[in-house]
């Protein structure tokens, strides 16, 4: 294969180098075409635009393909847990027995909200988004922990490690306390001998004179969940991350612009529609018989949720997944959810229908999250929040490839401007 493409502009050719990923991957290399020739490659959304090499996740969308560092998600999700998906996402490798005991004591040391914080949170109303909550306290970070936010590279790399574990263990923490302030109760503070997600449980769910009770299944169901949402290589609120990160700006930061990111209705708000969907449909007393035959009229008031997605062009892997764990912990909390079986209905339509099958609409990730967090007792405001809490080791990994790469530059995306042409100023008397 030759390693350049040649581009023909205006009479003159132009050779641009090619770069081939690990996995077969091909990228035009157009870094210097503007300097070169005067045009820039226009690709409105970036959908078809390489802005960076990363080790972390390959997604191939076109066989449905998702792998962390290598290991293919399936694996991770049958035999890994959070904790130790999240290490392998951020620091390259599995851990060994050491490392792993050591990455769970910091994250255990670092799950407490200093007091201060609790005053920033207490003075937003009540009524406000759980997300802007979340972004407004994980951007203050840096006031409480400058050592580890000094916005130099060089010195915030030398303290990554409790910087990771501050971000992912307070991520966490956060959401359980933003979830007890509106809901107009105490506080509940976390446990050192309690794990990742039974930690969560715990300050979520216990009350002063009984604590949450620990389920195996729901631990487990949790564990997967937020698995399957760690890393999903460069989405919106992933590039958000890299794109503030390439300022040299510190990981806290980086991160809450991510979480911001991450609150649109198109990016983490999806299973929220899914939801909304479902109960719409179980309002009107249809199985989904009605609303399927709707949706393929072309009824434009009938959108189908939680279904395609911008990058697969198959079945998302992390769907099929979810979707079992989901039939798992809603017997095990011996729970009837009229909302599963038109989840299921519409999943069967789509599977065997030549209407969504040649449009290649499959169940994504989205479609089955909602009703396992619905089973855990998590209410529908706080979904996004906990997506949050689930790609913090993918915003971690992303700022560290940022902020390690000696060659790396500020994201500074170029346009194509089509607003007026030059014109004279006009005194305001002088307009019509």
């Amino acid at each position: 294969m030759a390693d350049t493409a040649t581009l023909h502009l205006d009479d003159k050719d132009y050779s641009l180098p090619i770069i081939v990923g690990t996995e077969g991957e091909k990228a035009i290399d157009t870094r210097r075409l503007r300097a070169s020739s005067g045009y820039v490659a226009y690709d409105q959304g970036y959908g078809n635009t390489g802005s960076c090499e990363s080790e972390i996740t390959y997604l191939d969308g076109e066989h449905g393909v998702l792998r962390h560092r290598g290991y293919p998600i399936e694996q991770l999700a049958t035999h890994s847990d959070f904790v130790e998906t999240a290490y392998l996402i951020i620091y390259g490798e599995l851990p060994n027995v050491a490392k792993r005991k050591e990455f769970g004591l910091r994250l255990r040391k670092h799950a407490a909200i200093e007091t201060q914080m609790q005053k920033i949170l207490e003075g937003f109303p009540t009524s406000a988004s759980p997300m802007a909550m979340l972004s407004a306290m994980v951007s203050a970070l840096p006031a409480y922990y400058p050592d580890l936010a000094t916005n130099d590279f060089e010195k915030d790399l030398k303290n990554f490690d409790r910087a990771a574990a501050v971000a992912i263990s307070k991520v966490r923490s956060m959401v359980a306390m933003i979830y007890r302030y509106t809901h107009g109760l105490p506080y509940v503070f976390p446990k050192q001998d309690l794990p990742f997600c039974d930690n969560f449980l715990h300050m979520m769910f216990s009350e002063p004179y009984q604590e949450y009770e620990r389920l195996p299944e729901v631990s487990k169901a949790l564990n997967l969940l937020l698995l399957l949402h760690a890393d999903h290589e460069q989405n919106c609120s992933t590039s958000t991350v890299r794109m503030v990160g390439s300022s040299a700006a510190n990981l806290f930061a980086s991160m809450s612009a991510g979480i911001c990111a991450l609150s649109g209705p198109l990016h983490g708000g999806a299973n929220v529609a899914v939801m909304q969907m479902l109960q719409s449909i179980h309002d009107e007393g249809d199985d989904g018989t009605r609303f399927i035959a709707a949706a393929k009229s072309g009824n434009k008031s009938t959108r189908l949720m939680g279904f395609g997605h911008a990058v697969y062009r198959n079945f998302d892997p992390r769907a099929k997944i979810i979707g079992e764990a989901c039939d798992t912990v809603l017997k095990r909390l011996g729970i009837d959810d009229p909302l599963l079986h038109i989840a299921k209905n519409l999943e069967q339509a789509a599977l065997q229908d030549d209407y969504f099958i040649s449009r290649k609409l499959y169940p994504n990730v989205d479609f089955y999250s909602g009703i396992i967090m619905r089973a855990i007792g998590i209410p529908m405001d706080m979904f996004t929040t906990m997506f949050a809490i689930g790609r913090s080791p993918g915003y971690i990994a992303n700022w560290k490839e940022v902020a390690s790469n000696p060659k790396g530059r500020i994201y500074r995306p170029r346009q194509v401007y089509v607003g007026a042409t030059e014109r004279n100023y006009v005194p305001i008397a002088e307009r019509p």
